[in-house]
Protein backbone atom coordinates (compact mmCIF):
# COMPACT_ATOMS: atom_id res chain seq x y z
CA UNK A 1 0.00 0.00 0.00
CA UNK A 2 1.37 3.34 -1.07
CA UNK A 3 1.63 6.05 1.81
CA UNK A 4 -0.99 8.50 0.10
CA UNK A 5 -3.60 5.51 0.09
CA UNK A 6 -2.46 4.43 3.49
CA UNK A 7 -3.07 7.95 4.80
CA UNK A 8 -6.83 8.10 2.53
CA UNK A 9 -7.42 5.21 4.73
CA UNK A 10 -6.60 6.76 7.87
CA UNK A 11 -8.55 9.60 7.52
CA UNK A 12 -11.82 7.55 6.16
CA UNK A 13 -11.49 5.67 9.36
CA UNK A 14 -10.98 8.86 11.50
CA UNK A 15 -13.64 10.53 9.73
CA UNK A 16 -16.45 8.13 8.72
CA UNK A 17 -18.14 8.77 11.60
CA UNK A 18 -17.24 11.71 13.35
CA UNK A 19 -18.05 13.95 9.60
CA UNK A 20 -21.84 14.07 11.18
CA UNK A 21 -20.87 16.20 13.79
CA UNK A 22 -17.30 18.16 12.74
CA UNK A 23 -18.77 21.06 12.02
CA UNK A 24 -21.00 21.54 15.16
CA UNK A 25 -17.91 20.73 17.28
CA UNK A 26 -15.13 22.27 15.14
CA UNK A 27 -16.69 25.50 15.51
CA UNK A 28 -15.56 25.88 19.22
CA UNK A 29 -11.59 25.33 18.42
CA UNK A 30 -10.76 25.46 14.86
CA UNK A 31 -10.15 29.39 15.23
CA UNK A 32 -9.30 31.91 12.70
CA UNK A 33 -11.27 30.04 9.51
CA UNK A 34 -13.37 33.45 9.32
CA UNK A 35 -10.68 35.40 9.71
CA UNK A 36 -8.97 33.62 6.35
CA UNK A 37 -12.35 33.85 4.45
CA UNK A 38 -12.46 37.59 5.01
CA UNK A 39 -8.87 38.03 4.08
CA UNK A 40 -9.06 35.95 0.55
CA UNK A 41 -10.85 38.67 -1.55
CA UNK A 42 -10.52 37.05 -5.07
CA UNK A 43 -11.11 39.65 -8.19
CA UNK A 44 -13.56 39.40 -9.95
CA UNK A 45 -14.92 36.06 -11.23
CA UNK A 46 -11.71 34.57 -9.92
CA UNK A 47 -10.80 31.09 -8.93
CA UNK A 48 -10.05 29.54 -5.21
CA UNK A 49 -8.87 26.25 -4.15
CA UNK A 50 -9.34 24.86 -0.70
CA UNK A 51 -6.96 22.21 0.35
CA UNK A 52 -8.28 19.74 2.17
CA UNK A 53 -11.92 20.84 2.40
CA UNK A 54 -13.31 18.74 4.73
CA UNK A 55 -17.23 18.93 5.03
CA UNK A 56 -17.43 22.27 2.64
CA UNK A 57 -17.86 24.81 5.44
CA UNK A 58 -15.70 27.02 4.44
CA UNK A 59 -16.33 26.41 0.89
CA UNK A 60 -19.98 27.15 1.67
CA UNK A 61 -19.38 30.73 3.45
CA UNK A 62 -16.53 31.69 1.05
CA UNK A 63 -19.30 30.85 -1.99
CA UNK A 64 -21.60 33.57 0.62
CA UNK A 65 -18.93 35.70 1.20
CA UNK A 66 -17.75 36.21 -2.68
CA UNK A 67 -21.04 35.37 -4.70
CA UNK A 68 -19.40 35.67 -8.38
CA UNK A 69 -15.92 33.40 -7.37
CA UNK A 70 -15.57 30.23 -9.04
CA UNK A 71 -14.85 27.45 -5.76
CA UNK A 72 -13.05 24.29 -6.12
CA UNK A 73 -12.11 21.27 -3.24
CA UNK A 74 -9.68 19.02 -2.86
CA UNK A 75 -9.71 16.63 -0.09
CA UNK A 76 -7.84 12.77 0.59
CA UNK A 77 -11.20 11.19 2.97
CA UNK A 78 -13.57 9.87 0.13
CA UNK A 79 -15.38 9.71 3.45
CA UNK A 80 -15.52 13.87 4.13
CA UNK A 81 -16.02 14.31 0.10
CA UNK A 82 -19.40 12.26 1.04
CA UNK A 83 -20.49 15.01 3.24
CA UNK A 84 -18.82 17.91 1.55
CA UNK A 85 -21.14 17.18 -1.80
CA UNK A 86 -24.12 17.21 0.39
CA UNK A 87 -23.90 20.33 2.27
CA UNK A 88 -23.02 22.15 -1.34
CA UNK A 89 -25.83 20.67 -2.51
CA UNK A 90 -28.09 21.70 0.63
CA UNK A 91 -26.83 24.89 -0.04
CA UNK A 92 -28.04 25.33 -3.34
CA UNK A 93 -24.57 25.27 -4.87
CA UNK A 94 -23.66 22.33 -6.71
CA UNK A 95 -23.43 24.69 -9.59
CA UNK A 96 -20.64 26.86 -8.15
CA UNK A 97 -18.48 24.51 -6.76
CA UNK A 98 -16.47 21.30 -7.94
CA UNK A 99 -15.21 18.71 -5.43
CA UNK A 100 -12.22 16.05 -6.40
CA UNK A 101 -10.60 13.20 -4.56
CA UNK A 102 -6.64 14.07 -4.21
CA UNK A 103 -3.59 13.92 -1.95
CA UNK A 104 -2.73 17.68 -1.03
CA UNK A 105 1.32 16.64 -1.32
CA UNK A 106 0.47 15.54 -5.39
CA UNK A 107 -2.39 16.62 -7.23
CA UNK A 108 -3.06 17.32 -10.84
CA UNK A 109 -5.61 19.92 -10.64
CA UNK A 110 -5.74 20.74 -14.82
CA UNK A 111 -6.72 17.01 -14.30
CA UNK A 112 -9.05 17.60 -11.60
CA UNK A 113 -10.92 20.55 -12.29
CA UNK A 114 -9.89 21.64 -16.00
CA UNK A 115 -7.80 24.48 -14.58
CA UNK A 116 -3.57 24.69 -13.09
CA UNK A 117 -3.81 27.45 -11.28
CA UNK A 118 -6.45 29.53 -9.21
CA UNK A 119 -6.03 33.06 -7.89
CA UNK A 120 -6.55 31.97 -4.10
CA UNK A 121 -5.27 28.71 -2.95
CA UNK A 122 -5.98 27.91 1.02
CA UNK A 123 -5.69 25.20 3.43
CA UNK A 124 -7.66 25.52 6.65
CA UNK A 125 -6.56 23.23 9.80
CA UNK A 126 -4.97 20.86 7.47
CA UNK A 127 -1.47 21.27 7.25
CA UNK A 128 -1.68 19.81 10.93
CA UNK A 129 -2.90 16.43 9.43
CA UNK A 130 -0.62 15.93 6.98
CA UNK A 131 2.13 13.91 7.07
CA UNK A 132 4.14 15.38 4.48
CA UNK A 133 2.79 19.06 5.04
CA UNK A 134 6.02 21.05 3.65
CA UNK A 135 5.23 19.53 0.54
CA UNK A 136 1.82 20.14 0.96
CA UNK A 137 2.53 24.09 0.90
CA UNK A 138 4.99 23.66 -2.17
CA UNK A 139 2.52 21.94 -4.09
CA UNK A 140 -0.53 24.72 -2.64
CA UNK A 141 1.93 28.01 -4.04
CA UNK A 142 2.21 25.85 -7.47
CA UNK A 143 -1.06 25.70 -7.73
CA UNK A 144 -1.67 29.68 -7.31
CA UNK A 145 -1.59 32.40 -9.97
CA UNK A 146 0.82 34.95 -11.19
CA UNK A 147 -0.37 37.65 -8.79
CA UNK A 148 -2.46 35.19 -6.36
CA UNK A 149 -2.49 34.22 -3.08
CA UNK A 150 -1.71 31.04 -0.53
CA UNK A 151 -3.90 31.54 2.71
CA UNK A 152 -2.86 29.67 5.48
CA UNK A 153 -4.36 29.16 9.32
CA UNK A 154 -3.51 26.51 11.24
CA UNK A 155 -2.63 25.34 15.20
CA UNK A 156 -0.27 27.61 16.87
CA UNK A 157 2.12 26.99 19.85
CA UNK A 158 -0.23 28.84 22.64
CA UNK A 159 2.79 30.40 23.14
CA UNK A 160 0.96 33.32 24.93
CA UNK A 161 -1.67 31.07 26.84
CA UNK A 162 -1.16 28.81 30.56
CA UNK A 163 1.20 26.15 29.81
CA UNK A 164 -1.47 23.56 30.88
CA UNK A 165 -3.36 24.48 28.42
CA UNK A 166 -0.86 24.24 25.80
CA UNK A 167 -0.02 20.50 26.89
CA UNK A 168 -3.92 19.73 27.07
CA UNK A 169 -4.17 20.87 24.12
CA UNK A 170 -1.80 19.05 21.87
CA UNK A 171 -2.12 15.71 23.69
CA UNK A 172 -5.66 15.80 22.67
CA UNK A 173 -5.01 16.40 19.08
CA UNK A 174 -3.00 13.83 18.85
CA UNK A 175 -5.59 11.92 19.49
CA UNK A 176 -6.58 13.00 15.96
CA UNK A 177 -3.54 12.74 14.74
CA UNK A 178 -3.45 16.52 14.52
CA UNK A 179 -0.04 18.11 14.94
CA UNK A 180 0.55 21.59 15.25
CA UNK A 181 3.67 22.54 12.62
CA UNK A 182 5.92 25.19 15.28
CA UNK A 183 8.16 26.08 12.24
CA UNK A 184 5.31 27.09 10.12
CA UNK A 185 6.09 30.72 9.36
CA UNK A 186 9.73 29.74 9.08
CA UNK A 187 8.84 27.50 6.44
CA UNK A 188 6.13 30.09 4.60
CA UNK A 189 9.18 32.60 4.65
CA UNK A 190 11.29 30.02 3.08
CA UNK A 191 8.72 29.23 0.33
CA UNK A 192 7.92 33.27 -0.11
CA UNK A 193 11.51 33.93 -0.73
CA UNK A 194 12.38 31.27 -3.08
CA UNK A 195 9.57 32.21 -5.27
CA UNK A 196 9.78 36.49 -4.96
CA UNK A 197 6.72 36.09 -3.43
CA UNK A 198 5.77 38.38 -0.25
CA UNK A 199 5.02 36.82 2.96
CA UNK A 200 2.63 38.16 5.71
CA UNK A 201 2.59 36.45 8.99
CA UNK A 202 0.66 37.06 13.06
CA UNK A 203 -0.72 35.06 15.62
CA UNK A 204 -4.32 34.65 16.54
CA UNK A 205 -6.12 34.44 20.13
CA UNK A 206 -2.76 34.67 21.96
CA UNK A 207 -1.10 32.04 19.62
CA UNK A 208 -3.97 29.83 20.24
CA UNK A 209 -3.49 29.77 16.28
CA UNK A 210 -1.62 31.56 13.06
CA UNK A 211 -2.19 32.45 10.32
CA UNK A 212 0.07 33.39 6.85
CA UNK A 213 -0.33 34.94 3.62
CA UNK A 214 1.80 34.50 0.38
CA UNK A 215 1.45 36.57 -2.64
CA UNK A 216 2.79 36.20 -5.21
CA UNK A 217 4.13 38.47 -7.88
Amino acid sequence: MSAISAHARTMDGIYRHQRHIYDLTRRYYLLGRNDLIESLKPPAGGTVLEIGCGTARNLVLTAATYPDARLHGIDISSEMLKSAASVIARAGLSGRVRLAQGDATGFDARQLFGTARFDRVFLSYSLSMIPGWEAALEQALAAVAPGGELHVVDFGEQSALPAWFGRGLKAWLAKFQVTPRADLGDVMASLAARHHGELGFSTLYRDYARIGVIRLP
